[in-house]
């Protein structure tokens, strides 16, 4: 954690000076911004968070309630999740408070007596070595807590416009195209002008509505019961995950919240007619009432319900993500965005909806910096649907299949006509599944963003696409133990991880190059006056011990100047851990390799230390060069 760059300064490292043109905020919204944020539920806040770190980009988060979430919905924060929270610095304190998923455990009718259940298994939760972090659980209204206060201690001094409702949008020819229309609690109706709007508010989007884009898919037809409880009981797996399926009586998935006595309790209430609207009447008492016939011989008997709902099953996507339509032309650029619910709805079986929303709003958040700041043509802005779109179909396909399994009857060996599934065969699926519930089987296809796999055999564990899977490395500068992917910030840069040859030789003259190479993207990309990385952000990982490197002998990509003192950045040169080698356990071939990442963690390409030219073309896809380069 770097903190002094700009000078010293006392206090809380986190609370970042405010930027000047912050400094006169008024409480009022102003009449024109660069991105009007509509939400604060998942999408919105990881949104906010990312854009928060650039103070020269006017950003605004407007929300229908009159206050911050502060219980119920959703909860499951997956790996990949915990992975991104570390780009901003969160990752320590959440994990901190949370709980920790550690195992699944089944239960389904006893042999004996069918009218009883037993325990018949378990798996670990996350297959070892998936991420350098745990499935954890942390309720949403908390989550969102985090990214708010991280926004509001940044630069930028962000923060959410309570008791604001989007009600509809007019276009005109402007440099602030969307002219979008905004009513107070109170009925006050204002209107701002924005470049930018993100619709983050939900299923029932007042921004999808007004973009007269419709939820498609399934309808809902299989209603579950949810419930936050505070509880006494004789069942001995209490503070585990559980998946409980009984005879004929339902099915019920427990999984423990933080603070060490929560537990929510998903309980299965059956098929329901459409339009049923008696579904939505089930108190919570009827919910523990099913619970505990499920849970025989054992029963939980409920002190304190801190929140419930019912939902009903179904699984729908919006046919775009943004205001772009068939006809629009080739050339057209997006202005409007969803973004999480307010483009696709499932169940919440697998704990996906939270974490795939703030996947979107992590890979739109930087590519709306990259215009805004002018490093990078509007036309980015088209991947955003394109790559989205494409997850949350995936997401619908695993959806509709995970539902439909952990609905399944327990099945009765005296009449496996009637079907369902064995405990056995729920246990093997939950284990099938660990890579997709984990949130790391994301893997973007070949594009302007994503390099063809080429050269993928010589960094086999960075799998181009998918997320950059960390391992651990030694700072050369001060032997520090630490996650390589765990440099990685949201600011909005590139990462490039130049791992070496046997010798270090060719990763020295690739650095060499990148300082000052005519061609090198970092100098075509970096305008003079700005810091060298701050477009760029190098790293060597060199193999040996890091006893045997002299970081001040290195190419000055390696050892950067920066800030307003001009300090040495001491933290670009890594070297293997004689304990756990990155070399061995990403398949890092002997001849090296460059791993470029995106901003948002995903691996871009993977390429040689000597294509030079290949790097070069890749980065001017999608980054406008400047008029004068940095100096070499």
């Amino acid at each position: 954690m770097q903190f002094h760059r700009d000078g010293y300064r006392p206090g809380d490292p986190d609370l970042l000076p405010a930027a000047p043109q912050v400094k006169d905020r008024t409480p009022e919204l102003p009449d024109a911004v660069d991105v009007l944020i509509v939400g604060t539920g998942p999408a919105g806040t990881v949104l906010a968070a990312q854009l928060a770190a650039f103070p020269d980009i006017t950003t605004r988060i407007v929300e229908r309630r009159p206050g911050p979430l502060e219980v119920g919905q959703a909860d499951g924060v997956a790996c990949r999740t915990v992975e991104m929270f570390q780009a901003f610095g969160l990752a320590d304190a959440l994990v901190r408070e949370a709980y920790w998923v550690n195992e699944v455990r089944f239960w389904g009718p006893s042999e004996a007596d069918r009218s009883k259940i037993v325990r018949t298994g378990w798996v670990e939760d996350t297959p070892e070595g998936l991420s350098e972090f745990p499935h954890v659980i942390v309720n949403q209204a908390r989550m969102q807590q985090f990214l708010l206060e991280h926004a509001a201690k940044s630069s930028s001094r962000l923060e959410a416009d309570y008791g604001i409702e989007f009600v509809g949008y007019e276009m005109n020819d402007s440099d602030h195209p969307v002219t979008a229309q905004l009513r107070h609690t109170d009925g006050t109706e204002l209107a701002v002008r924005a470049k930018y709007v993100v619709g983050c508010d939900g299923a029932r989007s007042n921004v999808r509505r007004a973009l007269g884009i419709r939820l498609e898919g399934d309808a809902a037809n299989h209603a579950w019961g949810v419930m936050d409880v505070l509880a006494t009981t004789d069942f001995p797996d209490w503070r585990t995950k559980n998946v409980v399926q009984s005879a004929g009586k339902g099915s019920l998935l427990m999984i423990p919240r933080e603070g060490g006595n929560m537990v929510r309790c998903y309980v299965d209430l059956g098929v329901v007619e459409a339009g049923d609207a008696e579904i939505r009447k089930t108190t919570a008492e009827h919910l523990a009432e099913v619970a505990n016939a499920i849970l025989h011989p054992y029963s939980i008997d409920v002190q304190q319900v801190a929140w419930s709902s019912v939902y009903e099953v179904g699984q729908r996507v919006a046919a775009r993500f943004d205001d772009l339509t068939p006809e629009s032309q080739a050339d057209a650029t997006p202005h409007l965005f969803l973004t999480g619910d307010a483009c696709h709805t499932h169940s919440a079986k697998a704990g996906q909806g939270m974490n795939v929303s703030m996947q979107d709003a992590f890979n739109l958040g930087w590519k709306l910096a990259a215009v805004l700041q002018g490093r990078s043509d509007a036309a980015l802005l088209r991947t955003y649907s394109e790559e989205r779109q494409a997850i949350a179909a995936d997401l619908i396909a695993f959806d509709k299949h995970w539902s439909a399994f952990i609905a399944q009857p327990a099945l009765d060996p005296e009449h496996p006509e009637l079907g369902g599934v064995t405990p056995a065969d729920m246990q093997a699926e939950f284990a099938r599944q660990g890579r997709y519930t984990a949130g790391v089987a994301t893997q973007y296809t070949p594009s302007s963003l994503t390099g063809a796999a080429d050269y993928q055999h010589l960094a086999t564990g960075f799998e181009i696409g998918t997320r950059f899977h960390s391992a651990p490395v030694r700072r050369v500068a001060d032997a520090k133990r630490m996650e390589l992917g765990h440099s990685h910030r949201a600011d909005g840069r590139w990462r490039v991880y130049a791992f070496g040859d046997s010798s270090g030789a060719a990763l020295e003259e690739f650095a060499t190059w990148l300082t000052e190479g005519e061609e090198s993207p970092v100098r075509r990309f970096t305008a003079a006056g700005a810091d060298i990385d701050s477009v760029i952000d190098v790293h060597g990982v060199f193999r040996g011990s890091h006893r045997d490197l002299d970081v001040t002998g290195l190419p000055e990509i390696l050892l950067p100047t920066s800030g307003p003192l001009g300090l040495q950045d001491w933290e670009k040169a890594w070297a293997a851990d004689a304990a756990v080698d990155i070399f061995a356990e990403r398949g890092i071939a002997a001849e090296g390799a460059v791993v470029v990442v995106r901003p948002d963690q995903y691996v871009a390409h993977v390429l040689p230390l000597t294509a030079r030219d290949e790097l070069r073309d890749f980065f001017a896809g999608f980054l406008l060069p400047v008029e004068v380069p940095v100096a070499g």
